[in-house]
């Protein structure tokens, strides 16, 4: 299955400040996968470490920390040749072995040349515990599969041409057939066993039966959380965020059973697990967006849209047969599509607005900077609905060039109000 984050591995090959790469991301999104397949198409040979499985290589890197001695080590193990540019050499699961984290810097500073690219999951808790200068390695985030990668990957050229070629008013039929399309993806997600699952077996229930596998592998995954956070609390939040998509979290909300320190210490454990994405608010929307970023209210969105149907216990057969997509479980299964898009397209920096006013309840459900100009979004159950927040985020910040609302309704531009209608397959290009 063809991934798009196959072109900034080329761009990361060719580049002439290259430096080793780590590529960050949660368990399951096929990490391993677009590297051995990266390795195979575009070098000689790829020569490949788990750290998990070939625990006898940790010892290679306790004794030393020389890039010629380590790569030495490994040629005579395992009985090949590491050739600069001609070969690929790819650290999975380093998180295991956190001295080979750090001898990263000195394949950087010593032996440029060798192509090498690390992986692992948790790796944000592996970097935490390490001494790693800043600037030695090059970082590059992935995430679940996209509904264009989906696209590719069911062979849909009609389709995955109309969301690349830019937004139009397309036919009723073909508009239909879209929204029927998007369905399907809504409820097979985009973690990559699930989409293949269906694709060989053209069953959304076989996709359903990977979910709860998935699900049940992350939570297995808890007891490792062990030093950072109580993995019962960790069920809870894990659950509980699935039920508050598109509301402002209170940690208090997401379990009965523990402090707000306990929880906060878990929800933040999940973020460090790549499994969670927390966005941030604001109330002033001028860029640079960082300044302007509140503390305390945010919101959350789930590693994947078919997880996240799991989790919130939809019903399978009742749902798939709603008419509307932005409705289906109070318009947060369209809210948490159009999140996963967007964080996807702009490598995870969105946020949202809310109104710094005492009793206001103004919203707007997501931001993006496009060529340093603000864009508000937001994703609306039904045809249209009340655009009163989207009207004042408008009036009161000129700058903005247009607002975007992510519907189930045709493409519209209403230039006068300054008002852009996309259907949600089109959410993934907006940025580009």
């Amino acid at each position: 299955m063809k991934r798009l984050i196959e072109n900034k591995l080329l761009d990361w090959k060719s580049s002439r400040r290259r430096k080793p790469l780590i590529l960050r991301g949660a368990r399951q999104i096929g990490k391993t996968w677009i590297i051995q397949n990266f390795g195979d198409r575009y070098y000689k040979n790829i020569v490949t470490i788990d750290f998990e499985k070939e625990r006898d290589f940790h010892s290679f890197f306790e004794k030393s920390l020389d890039p010629m001695v380590i790569k030495q080590s490994i040629e005579i193990i395992k009985k090949t040749k590491i050739v600069p540019e001609e070969t690929l050499l790819f650290f999975d699961e380093i998180q295991s072995c956190p001295r080979a984290i750090t001898a990263l810097r000195y394949f950087y500073e010593e032996m440029n040349e060798i192509h090498v690219i690390a992986a692992g999951s948790l790796l944000e808790f592996a970097l935490s515990e390490i001494s790693f200068p800043v600037g030695r390695v090059q970082y590059l985030n992935m995430y679940p599969m996209t509904f264009a990668e989906y696209l590719m990957a069911t062979e849909n050229e009609t389709a995955l041409e109309i969301i690349n070629s830019g937004p139009e008013k397309l036919p009723e039929q073909i508009h239909d057939s879209m929204l029927s399309e998007l369905r399907t993806y809504f409820f097979i997600g985009g973690m990559p066993e699930s989409i293949k699952v269906f694709i060989e077996s053209g069953s959304i229930s076989d996709s359903f039966d990977v979910h709860k596998e998935l699900i049940t592998t992350f939570q297995d995954d808890f007891s490792k959380y062990a030093p950072y956070a109580d993995k019962h609390c960790l069920n809870d939040v894990f659950k509980n965020v699935a039920k508050n998509i598109g509301n402002q979290i209170k940690y208090t909300h997401l379990s009965e059973s523990f402090s707000s320190p306990t929880i906060k210490k878990a929800f933040e454990t999940l973020l460090n697990a790549k499994i969670i994405k927390k966005i941030p608010s604001l109330s002033n929307i001028t860029p640079p967006f960082n300044l302007n970023i509140s503390l305390k209210k945010f919101k959350t969105l789930l590693l994947d849209i078919g997880l996240w149907q799991h989790l919130s216990g939809m019903s399978d057969y009742l749902e798939l047969t709603k008419s509307d997509l932005s409705n289906t479980y109070r318009g947060a299964l369209a809210e948490q599509f159009v999140g996963q898009e967007l964080i996807c397209a702009n490598d995870g920096d969105i946020c949202y607005w809310a109104r710094d006013k005492k009793g206001s309840s103004a919203e707007i459900d997501y931001l993006v900077t496009f060529e340093s100009k603000p864009y508000p979004i937001e994703v609306k159950s039904g045809k249209a609905g009340s655009l009163k927040s989207m009207h004042m985020i408008l009036k009161n910040y000129p700058d903005c060039p247009s607002g975007i609302v992510f519907s189930t309704r045709h493409f519209e531009k209403l230039e006068a109000q300054r008002l852009i209608f996309l259907p949600l397959y089109y959410a993934g290009g907006i940025i580009h």
